[in-house]
C-alpha cells in the first residue's frame, strides 16, 4: 500500500537534513536529497513499528 506523508527538509553545509512532519523529534540526514528520502523511509518504519518506546507524534485538535 502506498502512503504519502509530509516531511520537512533543508540543505546545510552540503548535507540534507530532515524529519517527518508527524514526528518532529526524530531527525535524519543524507548526502543527497535521494539519500535523505531513503533515510526518512527507514525512519518512518522505525517510529511506526512500535519497537521504540515513547515516540512523540504531532496531532490535530479541532476547537469549536
Amino acid at each position: 500500500m502506498l502512503r504519502t506523508i509530509k516531511y520537512v527538509y533543508w540543505e546545510e553545509d552540503g548535507a540534507y537534513l530532515g524529519y517527518l512532519q508527524d514526528y518532529p523529534d526524530y531527525w535524519t540526514q543524507g548526502a543527497t536529497l535521494d539519500d535523505l528520502l531513503d533515510h526518512l523511509r527507514d525512519l518512518y518504519k522505525d517510529v511506526t513499528s512500535g519497537q521504540i518506546p515513547g515516540v512523540r507524534k504531532v496531532g490535530d485538535l479541532v476547537i469549536s
